[in-house]
């Protein structure tokens, strides 16, 4: 291919990658169209006022762009906020370096006051929330459940993983019953593993709220750490009114969501921050339009039958009612597809009646010889490691037959990691029946009640 002929397939590459962000920048002005004035907004000139104060009172002086870009409305927008301020004596004017053309605002003596108080109720200083209903409806027009998973996405979803097609195709059903999902099964069976996998059956891109506002309470929900952006999105200018999406939201991937032993009570709940004076998410909120796992069930601060009492009722009604500060009560979306994953037997964590209505219960079972064979030579691949077939066949026969040790996804992974390190250690890179075998006496330990071993740190 000749220089103009490589430039021509650049060019052609990039018109289509501009026209698809185009069509996905439409798409979401659809779903959340842009506000062009105060009212289209939901939020009062009051409340916007009180922000803007807020965002004065703690960076000093700000021109209109930085104004905009810190509260996520247009310019237009905004500029009925901030003539409402100097009406009132809250802003003036600050003089500006010859070569800046745009104005430059600050706080009066009166304004600082305002602002002082706005945010003694409160700490809230970031973009502008939006209102609940708007919110809402925005759940609504993004829903996971509007998903139709076929057989084709789920596959594809865990391509290059070694699977029992069973066991898939019970796993992609459970994607579209629009219930709880209970996979339960020994350590290491692959279960966090599986959830992960799954949830890439469910990508796509949904808008997510900076943070919302419960009459004048806000609660913020955009959490980086659970929030995924999507760089490829530019937003639409800040300062026009061009076509484009609401700049409250944050494009991002379907949520999902992981939480472990760590999960209590409290954080099923608007969390309040009493000395910041904030009010955030609580993760099922931060999880809408997505995907939640609770990994590791039975063995989380809060009691399973705590957390199942709590989310019934959401899980059903895809209604779930929250408090915010005040004792105020409100209601948000309930839009997610939730995991729960355990190593306990189902019965030790709830009783039958409550099992009925989770939906799908699919247990994770050891695999089957062909299968520990096919990730025993993917394993040695990553590691560059020589597959020999002797080897895999001392470690099922000689140890795990031996031993009475079902045969689990995680163990060849496990082994050959142990038995590197030695090699490493030793400087001998060659892996052996005396590397494996050590590697099998370090990894596993007697469970002490006649029921054989059991590795020395559990792994799903």
């Amino acid at each position: 291919m000749n220089v103009t002929a490589s430039l021509a397939s650049v060019d052609a590459d990039l018109d289509t990658a501009v026209d698809s962000c185009a069509a996905e920048v439409g798409r979401l002005a659809h779903i959340a169209p842009r506000p062009t004035s105060v009212a289209q907004t939901g939020l009062s000139l009051t409340f916007l006022a009180e922000l803007v104060s807020k965002h004065l009172a703690t960076a000093g002086v700000l021109m209109l762009s930085q104004i905009v870009q810190r509260v996520a409305l247009a310019g237009p927008v905004l500029e009925q906020v901030l003539n409402a301020l100097r009406s009132e004596g809250r802003i003036e004017v600050r003089a500006r370096p010859s070569h800046d053309a745009e104005l430059r605002y600050g706080l009066t003596e009166k304004g600082r006051a305002g602002a002082t108080e706005a945010l003694a109720r409160s700490g809230y200083v970031g973009p502008a929330p939006v209102p609940l209903p708007d919110y809402t409806a925005v759940v609504a027009r993004q829903s996971v459940h509007a998903t139709r998973i076929t057989r084709q996405v789920v596959h594809a979803a865990f391509e290059g993983m070694v699977i029992a097609e069973d066991l898939l195709d019970r796993l992609g059903p459970a994607l579209n019953s629009h219930r709880a999902i209970f996979l339960y099964g020994l350590p290491g069976t692959g279960k966090t593993y599986c959830a992960h996998r799954l949830a890439r059956a469910l990508s796509g891109l949904v808008l997510i709220p900076h943070a919302i506002a419960v009459n004048e309470t806000i609660v913020e929900v955009f959490d980086p750490i659970c929030h995924l952006p999507i760089d490829f999105v530019k937003p639409p200018s800040l300062t026009k009114l061009d076509l484009g999406f609401d700049m409250r939201y944050v494009p991002c991937e379907r949520p999902v969501v992981l939480t472990g032993g760590e999960l209590a009570a409290d954080m099923l709940e608007v969390q309040q921050e009493p000395r910041a004076m904030r009010n955030l998410a609580p993760i099922q909120l931060k999880a809408n339009n997505g995907f939640l796992l609770i990994d590791d069930l039975g063995r989380q601060r809060v009691e399973p039958v705590v957390l199942f009492n709590r989310w019934i009722v959401p899980m059903e009604s895809r209604r779930d009612s929250l408090t915010a500060g005040g004792g105020r009560h409100f209601e948000v979306p309930f839009d997610i597809v939730v995991v729960f994953a355990t190593n306990l037997t189902p019965g030790k964590i709830a009783d039958d009646a409550f099992l009925r209505r989770l939906g799908y219960k699919i247990e994770f079972m050891p695999i089957s010889a062909d299968a520990y064979r096919r990730i025993w030579a993917d394993e040695c691949s990553k590691r560059h490691i020589g597959a020999d077939q002797r080897l895999v066949d001392f470690v099922i026969r000689e140890l795990h037959a031996k031993q009475g040790v079902p045969l689990l996804p995680c163990h060849p992974r496990d082994l050959l990691t142990m038995a590197y390190e030695r090699a490493m250690y030793l400087g001998d890179e060659k892996i052996d029946e005396t590397a494996l075998g050590w590697a099998w006496r370090s990894y596993f330990v007697d469970s002490g009640g006649g029921g054989g071993t059991v590795p020395r740190a559990e792994r799903d």
